[in-house]
């Protein structure tokens, strides 16, 4: 993962297209551009050792091009170990859409962006993300057969969010155990930042196993709505590190533990499922670990949603992605081991079994 001072470098423009790409040994980008429809996107795809790179398109109103671009090349980063963390056939790859989904987003952009997933010829799949839904991929499905995240009645498995709560909840309870001897979490209590989809489908098995459980969301509207419907605590934005709590669990947007919260954040152990928590992973994985609170890697917690689409290449099964989403307990679990073992951060022993198992499996595999 890129840490605050690479992508400093990397949003600049006198760094090369190319110098960005092999900084971490990225093998495509695709810049996508339609004047008709006003589509601008890149595409990168990081590495393909393990299979074709499956990751999803988020769209965003970027300031720049050089910062959606080194957003591409962190997620699509992120993928790959994601996927082999998880013990997933597939390589990691990711693709953003400038620009305001609220005012550009339609079917014809959509379909001429399927058109340039088309060209890869497979050699990336891709899936929902920030402001994409099921009817999205559907329009992107008309021009491509490289694509998940489908509706259900596409034989996809529609919004894949019940299963990432499911893996960051286990991922929680696999956290408990590590800290406290034991994985209920009944009693503790829980920070969820963050209440969509999967912020909202955890709060749901926290409060049926009986955790004291706050929320805390951009959308008031949503707040409220959850609050009652579930009986938690609410609190306002940046308050919730004054809180005193057992579990930090960042379920919105990323670099959220940086030094202001580590200043004041009061918990035991940090779950969640939003991407790249860490603002700067080598400073704040090493700090989190000195002020001895357990992190749980976020490529790990929240692979359920990969689990869940990869599922779809398969035949999809609801039932078979839930089972197989309880795998990330157990890769939890062994991440705890090996960071204990050799005295070093989490997030070290997870990018290092990644990195193992696409080292191991390159051997005897060539890139798709």
């Amino acid at each position: 993962m890129l840490n605050v001072k690479e992508e400093k470098k990397t949003a600049t423009s006198d760094v090369s297209v190319i110098a960005q790409m092999l900084q971490h040994n990225h093998e495509q980008v695709l810049f996508c551009n339609d004047k008709d429809t006003g589509l601008k996107a890149i595409i990168a795809i990081h590495n393909t050792t393990l299979g074709p790179a499956l990751g999803g398109t988020r769209m965003w109103n970027y300031a720049t091009e050089a910062e959606a671009f080194n957003d591409v090349l962190r997620l699509s980063r992120g993928m790959t170990y994601k996927a082999a963390a998880s013990g997933l056939n597939l390589g990691g790859g990711k693709a953003v859409i400038i620009g305001d989904s609220t005012k550009i987003k339609n079917e014809a952009l959509l379909r001429r962006f399927g058109k340039f997933v088309n060209s890869l010829g497979g050699k990336y799949i891709t899936a929902e993300d920030v402001a994409m839904n099921s009817k999205d991929m559907e329009y992107i499905h008309m021009e491509t057969k490289h694509v998940t995240g489908l509706p259900e009645l596409l034989g996809g498995g529609g919004d894949p969010s019940p299963v990432t709560a499911y893996g960051v909840y286990l991922s929680m309870k696999a956290s408990a155990k590590e800290r406290w001897g034991s994985d209920s979490l009944k009693g503790k209590k829980v920070v969820v930042q963050g209440v969509g989809h999967v912020g909202e489908n955890l709060v749901k098995h926290l409060t049926e196993e009986g955790a004291k459980v706050t929320i805390t969301d951009i959308n008031q509207d949503r707040v409220k709505a959850i609050a009652k419907q579930y009986n938690t605590e609410v609190t306002d934005g940046d308050k919730l590190f004054d809180l005193d709590m057992d579990v930090y669990a960042p379920c919105a947007l990323g670099a959220t533990v940086n030094d202001n919260a580590l200043s004041r954040l009061k918990c035991t152990i940090i779950c969640g499922a939003a991407n790249n928590q860490l603002a700067d992973e080598t400073v704040h994985g090493e700090i989190v670990m000195k002020k001895g609170i357990l992190y749980a890697p976020d490529f790990v917690v929240n692979a359920g949603g990969l689990i869940n689409v990869y599922n779809e290449l398969h035949g999809y099964n609801r039932e078979r992605a839930m089972k197989q989403a309880e795998s990330i307990y157990d890769t939890v679990a062994k991440v705890y081991q090996i960071a204990k073992s050799e005295n070093i951060p989490t997030y070290i022993a997870a990018n290092r079994m990644a990195e193992q198992r696409i080292a191991a499996i390159g051997k005897v595999k060539l890139s798709f």
